[in-house]
């Protein structure tokens, strides 16, 4: 773990192993096994990974005919956000609306900062459980926010601008598994 990164107060950094089971294949129908004993734990698709989005995650709560969950809250931090690994890495700061949105202290005192007439742009967002189930396979691969690299193709950056950030970011990543080699063999950089 990067110990340059403070934890916000109130919050515990885990691995995710410890609350998901991550394998491949159908979803089970009930995850229980020595690890969790007879409770259920979240069960992680692999896509939810190559979307960057957690997107069966829930509390623990007993089964009930009726569902638990009655507004899922979303927090677009995809739609306009360019992070890169040198030259504008995400930073805890970025992260604050998120923080300051999400309520960690009072979960039920959230306030959407979206409003399709007075703050379009809002990132915060909550969606009524019935209008989720109602989605296509129950996607909850949701979008609101207007991409403005693609209503304004004119703004895109030149294509060696563009080709420089992929450059970089393979560099980035690939320092990023010499660093993970150097690790494993037991030498440190």
């Amino acid at each position: 773990m990067n110990k340059n990164h403070e934890t916000p107060k109130g919050w515990k950094v885990v691995r995710l192993g410890d609350l998901v089971i991550t394998e491949k294949g159908k979803k089970p129908k009930a995850v229980s096994n020595e690890k969790t004993g007879k409770f259920k734990i979240p069960y992680v698709n692999i896509k939810a990974f190559e979307k960057n989005i957690v997107d069966e995650f829930f509390d623990a709560k007993p089964a009930s005919k009726e569902p638990w969950t009655k507004e899922i809250w979303y927090y677009d931090y995809r739609t306009n956000v360019h992070h890169t690994q040198k030259k504008n890495p995400m930073r805890l700061d970025d992260l604050r609306d998120f923080i300051d949105c999400y309520h960690p202290a009072n979960r039920h005192k959230r306030k959407e900062t979206f409003h399709a007439d007075s703050n379009p742009e809002g990132r915060w967002r909550k969606y009524p459980y019935d209008e989720i189930i109602s989605r296509d396979k129950t996607s909850l691969d949701v979008t609101w926010l207007k991409d403005k690299s693609l209503t304004d193709l004119d703004s895109l950056p030149d294509p060696d601008v563009l080709a420089g950030e992929i450059i970089e970011n393979l560099e980035a990543g690939l320092e990023s598994f010499r660093e993970i080699m150097a690790s494993i063999n037991g030498k440190q950089s």
